[in-house]
This record gives C-alpha cells, structure tokens and sequence, in this order.
C-alpha cells in the first residue's frame, strides 16, 4: 500500500535531517514538500536518543554527559545545521553586498566568523547542558522538537532565494498546512512529558522558554511572557536578518535558526531555572 505524501513526509525529513538508513526512495516533490511538517518530530527522536545516552553517561559528570550528548548529535545529523551556521556567519559576516553573500554560501571552505559562531553555539550548548543537570534529558527532547518549528514559519514566510539548484529546495516549498502540522509536535512532547511526570507545569513551561517559579517571583506576572519572547524574538530576528540581507532564506539560513534557537531555548531554561 502506497501512503500519502503527508505520511511519507516523515520519512524524507528523516532522510533529509538525518544519518540514519530509513531508505523509502524515491521521493516524490510532494512528499519533500510534506517533510518540513515533521522536522520537530525527527527532532523529538533525535533528542530522546541524546536523552537516553546522557542517562547512560551522567555518572561520569554533566559536562561529560553534555558533551557526549552534543557529540552523539552532530554524528546522528552529520553536523547539518552547524554546516549551516557556519556557512551563514561567513556570508553574514564576510558579505558587503548580496552579489558576495551569495559566493560565499556556495564557497565549501570554512572562515573565521563561521569557525567563531560553531565554537560559541558548541561551547554554550555543552555549558548550559551540563547546567541544567538532571533537567537535562528532557530538556533536549523539547528544544530539539522545539527548535526545529521556526524554520518551518520561516519557510512559510520567507521567499526561498538560493541560487541555482539545491537540495533544500523541494523541501523549502512548505505552506501553511505544514507549518500547523509542525507547530503540533511541541504541544504533544510537552504533554506527554507532563503527563509523565517528568516535568512540573512550570519547569515544562521554563523548557519552552517561559518563566519557572523563581523568574515569576523576580520579575512579575509578566515574566512567563518575557520569556517566551526571547525564544520567539530569536527566530524574528534571524528572519528579519535573512530577509534585509538576502531577500529571504536559504538551506544554510534554516540551520542556522535551529541552531540559533535551540541554544534560545536552553539558555531561557537554564535563566528561568537559576541558582
């Protein structure tokens, strides 16, 4: 029985994100235009793996733990989003013009911004990792499924601009329909982890960047909000950015974001969760 494209989504984007063998080939254009709509979901899994290697490391220390669990990461995705990053500082950062930025991306060698932006998001993920301890596990399941939404409304609002062919570009073509469909996979980790027991209603909110017991007490009613809108100001400006710089996104642009909001996402955690 051949499944829907909207199911076989899920495979592609596993195929797309990932390392790991799921085959299912060919893809059809309609089942890459489906497989944005599940990479929270590919996120989720990828996070429940890290979450199950810390578990099984943790005895040696967090900051052993975080940086086999970040190590484990970059190997489980083949360091795709950091590829991204990298590639997005240099052109950001080395490019006075579009015509430039452009080379850049396409310029398979990495420069100083690019090495500079994979040292500082590698060294803070480990940091705030190892900072959020026994917290940690299920921190990464919903930042990894979290932080794989933003790329997906960027995709919805943004022109894709990439130059000549891509292998993003079938998958770039998400609407609407795939965006709601992703924007569900947080809600349902978020619940499961609840209903679990394996967060309280207030460190589940911290772990999606509102405010824990302790930024409510310091800052006010309003502290849940302020929190949330770190992690949301983060994707804004990585979408405002791309657009006056580029005119909209690129593959590269999208993993950086991940990138940019995962990193959003632990460090609301680690604030909200303070000393």
């Amino acid at each position: 029985m051949t499944l829907p494209p909207v199911l076989r989504g899920a495979r592609a984007a596993t195929t797309f994100l990932t390392r790991v063998p799921v085959g299912g080939f060919p893809y059809a254009e309609a089942d890459w235009r489906w497989a944005s709509a599940w990479f929270p979901f590919v996120g989720a899994g990828l996070g429940a793996v890290q979450a199950a290697a810390w578990l099984l490391v943790d005895r040696g220390g967090a900051l052993v733990a975080a940086s086999v669990v970040v190590a484990l990461g970059l190997l489980l995705t083949g360091a795709f989003h950091e590829d991204g990053l990298a590639d997005t500082a240099d052109a950001l950062g080395g490019a006075f013009d579009r015509a430039r930025l452009f080379e850049i991306l396409k310029d398979s060698r990495i420069g100083a911004f690019g090495a500079a932006a994979l040292i500082v998001v590698l060294v803070l993920r480990i940091a705030l990792l190892a900072r959020l301890d026994a917290a940690a596990p299920v921190a990464l399941v919903l930042t990894q499924c979290l932080s794989r939404v933003p790329p997906i409304w960027l995709m919805v609002a943004l022109p894709y601009v990439t130059q000549g062919g891509s292998r993003s570009r079938p998958v770039a073509q998400a609407a609407l329909p795939q965006a709601l469909l992703g924007s569900v996979w947080p809600a349902l980790s978020l619940a499961v982890a609840h209903a679990a027991g394996a967060v309280s209603a207030a460190e589940a909110a911290a772990m999606l960047g509102a405010a824990s017991k302790r930024c409510s007490r310091s800052a006010g009613p309003d502290a849940p909000r302020v929190e949330a809108a770190r992690v949301a100001a983060a994707a804004a400006i990585c979408g405002l950015r791309f657009r006056a710089r580029a005119g909209g996104i690129t593959g590269d642009f999208l993993g950086a974001t991940q990138q940019i909001v995962d990193c959003a996402a632990l460090l609301a955690l680690a604030l909200a969760r303070g000393g």
